[in-house]
């Protein structure tokens, strides 16, 4: 979900998990999740400046002098899985718990938005809306002022999954700002692309409904190309993609900034998604087997 194009995210069946305990010293982290190669030590810096935004978003700063921050649970920290997003979710709730706060979802969702930017520079908001909300949702991000459109999608059952990681940590930051530049750059190349996206996003809502998962695994493989040409896919996302496809998978594409990051398979079918996450991890990437549709929060 770019520069106005709707999105269609969800969340996924595995959780994000935070603990939150008051220190006299200063904010700590002690981050016990399955991360790919060197995201940790890249992100760490965006974590902090994260924490602090939410903490100034949440009217604490400057009246607490530390935290103790836990992060665990089954979702791992690659890059392109809105890891960053679940983590800030699962934190700002864990701070309201622990500051006894009382916080709506809604609360929750604008207080990893302000975390997001840490991460993305403009973040869309889609990420962290998943991760708030839980389910299958149709995002528009309002441009001027007012709320972004969300709304829930009704999928017949959860659908399985392989999320395939490069390994490569994305710098979202940097893929969300080059597309922009491209864009405002090479408007007589890029406005036909994102025209398309806007339609292949409404068809692909309309088949999800349907519960068409043929149609929806070629649109997602259709939206792949489409980010190639805008510029922000890579040699092992592309070649993630075609073995996935290769192996049966419906479709796949592209998750996340681009740039590195994650690849998400459509493999509906326990045989199905062993069979496409097997040849994965033979090839030497890691797998994520995990479901779409999943309402948990």
């Amino acid at each position: 979900m770019v520069h106005g194009v709707p999105g269609i995210v969800s969340a996924i069946d595995s959780t994000a998990d935070a603990v939150v305990t008051k220190s006299n010293e200063k904010i700590e982290v002690k981050d016990e999740r399955k991360v790919s190669k060197g995201y940790a030590k890249e992100k760490k810096l965006q974590q902090f400046e994260s924490i602090n935004r939410m903490l100034k978003k949440m009217n604490l700063l400057p009246n607490i002098c530390g935290l103790n921050i836990w992060l665990g649970g089954s979702l791992p920290g690659f890059s392109g899985l809105g890891a960053s997003a679940a983590s800030s979710v699962a934190i700002a709730r864990a701070i309201a718990e622990e500051f006894v706060l009382s916080v709506s979802n809604q609360e929750i969702n604008e207080i990893a938005y302000e975390a997001e930017k840490a991460y993305a520079g403009n973040p869309s908001g889609i990420d962290n809306t998943a991760a708030t909300f839980g389910g299958l949702l149709w995002f528009e991000k309002n441009l001027v002022d007012g709320p972004n459109r969300i709304e829930e999608i009704s999928l017949k059952e959860p659908v399985e999954i392989v999320i395939g990681s490069t390994g490569i940590v994305a710098n979202t930051k940097a893929m969300v700002e080059g597309v922009a530049d491209r864009k405002k750059t090479y408007p007589q190349k890029y406005d036909p692309l994102f025209q398309e996206a806007q339609v292949l996003a409404i068809n692909a809502r309309k088949a999800i409904q349907n519960f068409d998962l043929l149609k929806v695994g070629e649109l997602m493989s259709f939206n792949h190309r489409l980010l190639v040409d805008i510029g922000v896919s890579c040699k092992e996302l592309d070649q993630l993609v075609d073995i996935a496809r290769e192996q049966g998978a419906y479709g796949a594409k592209l998750t996340g900034g681009g740039g590195g990051g994650c690849m998400v398979a459509l493999t509906p079918g326990k045989n199905l998604q062993e069979k496409v996450a097997i040849t994965l991890e033979n090839e030497g990437f890691e797998v994520l087997r995990t479901k779409i549709g999943i309402k948990r929060i």
